[in-house]
C-alpha cells in the first residue's frame, strides 16, 4: 500500500498514550418513553491520544521528525495499542491456539488472521492486518505447523499462506496467536507545540486514529 509506511509510532511514546475502540450507534427515544438503537458502523474504530506518553523534550522531537516524514495525515503508520496487541491473555505469550482463524476444506490456502472478542451473545471478529514479524504461530486441529515450512505470513496484510503440501483438510479447525500493530495515521495535519506550556506540564496534543480496510 503506497499510502503506508511499514514503522511503528516511536514505542515508549505510544506505549504511555491513551485511547481504544469507538463506535457509532443511534440511540432514539420514542413516544412511549422505549428506546430504539441502531449500530451505524458495523466495525469499530480505535482512536489514540499520542500526548500522554511525551515525558521529555527529547521525545517530542522524535514525534516531530515521525510526523514531518508521514506528512501529516498523507502516510499510515503501525501503532502499538498497549491494552491490545496480543492474540491472547494480557501479559502472556501467544500459543497457536488463541485465535480460531477459519475451517479447511482441503484447497483453501490463504487464511486471514483475525481476533474475537466476546463469546456468548454477539462475538465480535476483528481483521489483524498488522502482525508482529516472526510472531505468528499456527495450528491445525490442534497440531502446530512449522512457520517457512508449512505456511508463512505476509506481515503487511496479515494473511497466512498454507504450503502446497500442508494446505488444511476438509472440516479442520484453523488457530492463530500473534502480535499485531494497529494501522493508524496521524488525526491532525497541524501539532501545536508550546515549548512553555510543556515545561509547565500540559501535554501536547497528539491524535492518531486506526485505519480501516
Amino acid at each position: 500500500m503506497g499510502d503506508f509506511h511499514e514503522v511503528r509510532f516511536p514505542l515508549d511514546v505510544s506505549i504511555a498514550g491513551r485511547g481504544g475502540p469507538e463506535r457509532r450507534t443511534d440511540v432514539v427515544t420514542l413516544g412511549s418513553n422505549r428506546e430504539a438503537r441502531n449500530a451505524r458502523w458495523a466495525r469499530s474504530r480505535r482512536r489514540y491520544e499520542a500526548g500522554y506518553g511525551v515525558k521529555s523534550l527529547a521525545q517530542l522531537s522524535l514525534v516531530v521528525d515521525f510526523f514531518e516524514e508521514r506528512r501529516g495525515r498523507l502516510y499510515g503508520f503501525r501503532w502499538r495499542d498497549r491494552a491490545d496487541y496480543s492474540s491472547g491473555a494480557p501479559g502472556a505469550a501467544p500459543t497457536p491456539f488463541d485465535q480460531t482463524i477459519g475451517s479447511g476444506d482441503g484447497a483453501t490456502r490463504l487464511f486471514q488472521l483475525t481476533k474475537t472478542y466476546g463469546h456468548s451473545f454477539a462475538p465480535y471478529v476483528r481483521g489483524v492486518a498488522k502482525p508482529v514479524d516472526g510472531s505468528v504461530r499456527l495450528a491445525v486441529d490442534g497440531v502446530e505447523k512449522a512457520a517457512g515450512a508449512d505456511f508463512s505470513v505476509d506481515a503487511t496484510t496479515g494473511v497466512a499462506t498454507f504450503a502446497a503440501g500442508s494446505v488444511p483438510p476438509a472440516g479442520a479447525t484453523v488457530t492463530a496467536g500473534f502480535l499485531f500493530d494497529v494501522p493508524a495515521r496521524f488525526d491532525s495535519d497541524y501539532l501545536e507545540i508550546d515549548i512553555h506550556a510543556f515545561e509547565a506540564g500540559e501535554i501536547p496534543k497528539i491524535p492518531v486514529i486506526e485505519i480501516l480496510p
